[in-house]
């Protein structure tokens, strides 16, 4: 029986030979590589081929570069909704004046009972009525329950209505910008203001950062007003204290310098709560539970910012001396 290289010249049989032994060759690689496959993958239960681990290095080194890209478009974002704030007011008045009623009232349950000015104050009148109890009691134990009225005129403005008042607005009129504009980023509305040749960052960002700074000076006038009255009243009339002696220390200490710069602090995360919470609404991905996590990672990141501008203010302008002189 002839050969299926017979009919072949040698060098034709030659090549054909070297050929078949290549293919064999790779043939036996293969099964040896399968069984091999086959029993890592009895030992350990898996059936997916086993994959190189990255290194932690590399891992970490990723982590640190998206940290760091991220926060430069952050950075950029809102340089950019800052910077377009006088041309937001210029060519959208309309819409800022929407959005401060939209704010200070807010919209369908939250307008019932009075919108962010009812709840700031509640909450101011609540830390109010917290100065009065633990301040005239633990006063009292040294005899010098007096000075209540100068915790209410030295902590309301310099501390706790300031840092209250932050954290409120992180809540309601942050959380509700960031709510807004990813329900706007989700549906493509932004993507269609872009396509009518609108600039979305100043139309969308920089009205809301104008309008959340001009509503919080009723909002925050509210609220301080709040906790003197809770203070006083609680002084006063729960634990009845002379409105004599109240009113004299709360005079004495109550500076009119000290609530310019609350104010300040007030409007000052007014503006930082407002351009970081459009800034993750704006960019918010993955539908609804995006919008969510968006709102969530704005609260945090706004609070914290707030923080931070409370005590660099605070520092800032009373230092070590405090401007603090007790007397009277």
């Amino acid at each position: 029986m002839s050969g299926p290289n017979d009919n072949l010249g040698p060098r034709a049989a030659a090549a054909e030979r070297e050929r078949q032994w290549r293919r064999e060759r790779q043939h036996a690689k293969s099964e040896q590589g399968g069984a091999t496959l086959r029993k890592y993958a009895s030992r350990t239960g898996n059936r997916a081929e086993p994959e190189e681990e990255p290194s932690r290095l590399g891992e970490t080194l990723d982590t640190v570069l998206d940290s760091i890209r991220t926060l430069g478009e952050q950075t950029a974002f809102i340089g950019t909704a800052l910077g377009s704030t006088v041309d937001a007011v210029r060519r959208y008045p309309g819409e800022v004046l929407r959005l401060i009623a939209v704010l200070g009232m807010g919209t369908g349950a939250l307008a019932v009972i009075g919108g962010t000015v009812v709840i700031i104050g509640f909450l101011t009148l609540t830390t109010g009525a917290l100065i009065a109890v633990q301040g005239y009691n633990t006063l009292s134990n040294v005899g010098i329950e007096a000075l209540t009225g100068f915790l209410g005129a030295f902590l309301n403005v310099r501390f706790i209505a300031p840092a209250t008042a932050g954290v409120a607005l992180a809540a309601t009129i942050g959380a509700g910008a960031t709510a807004q504009l990813g329900a706007m980023r989700i549906n493509e509305e932004i993507d269609a203001l872009e396509s009518m040749a609108i600039r979305p960052i100043t139309y969308l960002a920089s009205t809301r950062i104008v309008a959340g700074v001009l509503a919080v000076i009723p909002i925050y006038t509210v609220a301080v007003l709040m906790s003197f009255l809770a203070t006083r009243f609680g002084t006063t009339i729960i634990y009845g204290q002379s409105r004599g002696v109240y009113d004299h220390y709360f005079s004495s200490f109550l500076h009119p310098t000290d609530l310019l710069w609350s104010f300040i602090e007030a409007l000052s995360m007014a503006a930082a709560v407002m351009a970081i919470h459009t800034y993750y609404g704006y960019n918010a991905t993955g539908g609804p539970a995006g919008v969510g996590e968006a709102v969530g990672r704005a609260v945090r990141s706004s609070i914290t910012a707030g923080v931070f501008i409370l005590l660099t203010i605070t520092l800032s302008v009373y230092g070590q001396s405090g401007n603090f002189h007790l007397s009277g």
